[in-house]
Order: C-alpha cells, then sequence, then structure tokens
C-alpha cells in the first residue's frame, strides 16, 4: 500500500473508530436507562405511546431526537434498534411516528398486561351513533394540545353535516368545558352554529382540579375566533386565565354545574338530559374526561366530611395532618405541595411497590421531600379504617395507626364507560392495539 494512501486512511479510520465509539456508549446509556426502569417497575405507559417494529426499524434514532419528551430519555436506540426505554415519561405526542423515515412505529392505547378502555370513533372523530363525537381525553387524547385540534377538528366536520332545516333548538350540544370543549365552542360560534356547552363543574376540565401552581405543559396552538397561544409551558392559574378571558370576550354558551344524565335518539337528532333542563338537538359532542366518579377506597369512616377526592387548594391544609391516597401524579402532586406549607404533616398511602404510574419529575419530588422528613410514604399499603383524629393503614408487617385531620383519595376514577354503553356507544378495551 502506498504511503499515500495510508496517509488519506488515517483520518478516516479515525473518524469510523470516534462514531462507533459514541454510537456504543449511547447504545450502553439507553440499555442502562431501560434496566433502571424495570427495575423500578416503571414499564406501564399511562396513554397513548409507541410501539416500533424491529424489523423496519433501522436505528437511525430520528425519533429518539423528534421526542418533545427527549430530556426525559423516552426513547433510545439498543443493539440498532429504536426502542421506548422509559415507558412511563411518555406522554402520546406522537411525533416519533411522525418523525420516522421507515413508518416502523405505530401509537397504540394500553399494554398486553393493562388494558384501556377506549369508545371507538371514526377519523372525523364520529362514534357508532350517528351524530355524536368524542374529541380529547376521553377518546385518550390527554395533552392539551391535540385536545385542542380535536375539538376543532371535530366540530369543524360536524358543521358541515349540519341540516339548515331542523326544528331542533340546538345544531349541537357540547359536554365538557375543558381544552376540547373550549375549543369546539369557539369553533361552533365561527361557524354559525346553534349551540350549548354543558359543564357539570368549572370551566378547565381536568386542568381545573390540578393543584396549584402545577406546570402544563402544552405547545403553541391556534384556537378559533382568537388566533395562536403561544404557551410552552405555563401555571394552572395562567392558562385558566386565559380561558376565562376567551369565554367573556366571545361570550361563549357555558352552562356551569349542570351536570349531564341521559342522550337518547329521537326522530332528528337527540334529547339530552341533564339535572336541569332537558334539550333537543341535531348533534352532540362529548369532550369529557377519563376521570368519571371519583373511585372510593369503600372502608369503614369514609363517609365522613373529612374525605375529600381532590385538591383544591394546598393552603388550606396548613397545620394539618393529610394522607394523601394513591400513587398517580395526582396524588403525589397533591402530597408535595401541602407538605411545602407551613405546618403540615404529609403522608402518603399507595398499595403497589413503586409510584409506577408518576411521571420522574414527580418521583423525585417526593423522594427528596420524603429524605427532608417532610412526607411520609407508606408503599404496599391501604387504608383499614378511617376515624375521626387518626386512620389505620394495612401495611407490610401489620397494622400502622397515624394521626389525621383529613385524607385526600385520589385513586383515579371509574371511567364513564356505563354512560357510554348505555348512550350505545361502543366502547373497546384495548390492549396494546391502535
Amino acid at each position: 500500500m502506498h504511503q499515500a494512501t495510508i496517509i488519506y486512511l488515517i483520518p478516516l479510520i479515525i473518524i469510523l473508530v470516534v462514531y462507533f465509539v459514541r454510537k456504543n456508549n449511547k447504545h450502553s446509556s439507553s440499555n442502562t436507562v431501560k434496566k433502571d426502569a424495570i427495575k423500578a417497575g416503571l414499564i406501564e405507559p399511562s396513554s397513548l405511546h409507541p410501539v416500533i417494529d424491529p424489523v423496519k426499524c433501522l436505528g437511525c434514532a430520528t425519533c429518539v431526537s423528534a421526542c418533545p419528551e427527549a430530556k426525559n430519555k423516552v426513547l433510545g436506540v439498543i443493539k440498532g434498534k429504536a426502542e421506548l426505554i422509559n415507558p412511563t415519561n411518555c406522554i402520546g405526542h406522537g411525533a416519533c411516528k411522525t418523525a420516522c423515515p421507515f413508518d416502523a412505529i405505530s401509537l397504540v392505547f394500553g399494554t398486553e398486561r393493562r388494558g384501556m378502555d377506549i369508545p371507538n370513533v371514526s377519523p372525523t372523530f364520529e362514534t357508532n351513533m350517528n351524530g355524536i363525537y368524542i374529541a380529547g381525553e376521553l377518546g385518550g387524547m390527554g395533552l392539551i394540545r391535540n385536545a385542542v385540534e380535536q375539538g376543532k377538528q371535530a366540530m369543524e366536520h360536524l358543521c358541515g353535516t349540519i341540516k339548515n332545516n331542523s326544528e331542533n333548538e340546538f345544531d349541537v350540544l357540547i359536554v365538557g368545558s375543558g381544552p376540547a370543549g373550549i375549543s369546539a365552542s369557539l369553533k361552533a360560534k365561527e361557524k354559525g352554529a346553534k349551540y350549548i356547552t354543558i359543564e357539570q363543574d368549572s370551566l378547565g376540565g381536568t386542568v381545573a382540579h390540578f393543584p396549584r401552581g402545577k406546570l402544563v405543559m402544552t405547545t403553541p396552538v391556534d384556537l378559533p375566533l382568537y388566533g395562536k397561544v403561544n404557551f410552552t409551558e405555563t401555571t394552572k392559574e395562567a392558562l385558566l386565565s386565559l380561558w376565562r378571558k376567551i369565554v367573556q370576550e366571545q361570550k361563549l354558551n357555558i352552562h356551569y354545574e349542570e351536570r349531564i344524565d341521559a342522550i337518547k335518539p329521537t326522530k332528528a337528532g337527540y334529547k339530552v338530559t341533564t339535572n336541569k333542563n332537558e334539550y333537543l338537538t341535531n348533534k352532540v359532542l362529548l369532550s369529557i374526561g377519563r376521570r368519571g366518579t371519583p373511585r372510593k377506597l369503600n372502608v369503614p369512616g369514609e363517609e365522613q366530611s373529612k374525605v375529600v377526592y381532590r385538591l383544591i387548594d394546598p393552603e388550606q391544609y396548613k397545620e394539618m395532618h393529610v394522607l394523601v391516597v394513591g400513587g398517580g401524579d395526582s396524588a403525589l402532586e397533591a402530597a408535595t405541595s401541602i407538605a411545602e406549607q407551613e405546618g403540615s404533616v404529609v403522608s402518603i398511602s399507595y398499595r403497589s411497590a413503586s409510584f409506577s404510574r408518576a411521571k420522574e419529575k414527580n418521583r423525585k419530588k417526593v423522594g427528596e421531600q420524603s429524605n427532608d422528613g417532610r412526607l411520609n410514604i407508606y408503599l404496599q399499603s391501604t387504608v383499614n379504617t378511617i376515624n375521626e383524629h387518626d386512620v389505620v393503614l394495612n401495611v407490610i408487617d401489620g397494622e400502622k395507626n397515624i394521626k389525621n385531620d383529613i385524607v385526600i383519595v385520589c385513586a383515579g376514577g371509574i371511567l364513564p364507560t356505563p354512560f357510554l354503553e348505555e348512550t350505545g356507544i361502543t366502547v373497546e378495551k384495548k390492549f396494546g392495539t391502535a
């Protein structure tokens, strides 16, 4: 081999060595993250998430770079194939599927171990019941950006099917005033549709029930009649303030504290019965949350007024002994926000061995507060009895009696599946399927 050729090959060899060393380090790092997640029991994604076909995947790592949650190392490449290495941090953006140049990624609900109830809807968000649509969290899309887009798109299609000669009072009745409901209400007004929006609680839906100051992650979205909302990180208060401003400026027709009880078909559409009224409408758009009715513990003493099922304001629990029951994000966020209040003594009771359903930042904060002595953690425990001044927990080695002034149950909710099925809407339990 000529000396000149060798001189040219040396830089190429160095470049290749550096490339493969870096590639190996990245793969090793991804494998470590995956093993740590498995060891901690953090293997179940909570919503829509990617499944990667190893035959189609060529390990280009485009999906890894495209993931908006890349800092949480949701995706990684191991042995030349992309994998979901940190499942509980995946929140269903879907950017990975869009970015993949080899169509190797599918977005699915549920897993082989844990199913997820999802109503069947068409690409235009219509259910099997002609004229009833579903958008937002109920359909499995919990992200604010996705919910806003779904509410807008569903209403766009819905308005195009409305017959002008209908004798019904309303063209469309919207249920829920969360991100999807607000977006749909704005689009309905923009289209000149006769609409009414029913909300069983207050403006904001699930967001309104977040603890004070909780950061709400979103991305810029376009709201009908308003324009671009440029939030990328904001607080619950700022987001709700913006929505209140929009609702007032646009004079949206929203009825609060009105709960829907039944939807029955008529010859010209549907009759919607609430706890306050009856409405005749051509179409119905359901933009309600997945929480439904709060899940109760069904233990002695739960009927007391000291037991509540959501956190409104952490400051009201200053100088109090508080037990939070649950292991998801809402439970951890409630516990940590109360633990920051002066004089509070906070405990968490959770039936599992780890907080596998919660985001990493919430698990980290709980760990820090536990190490600082501000938070007591009782894993693999359940509530036995709730007394006036204390609570009895079932723990691994018997029973534990703790002083208590208030119990906050954050054990999720009973999905509105019975209501949907009674309405005639098909609901399917997804086990890792689209």
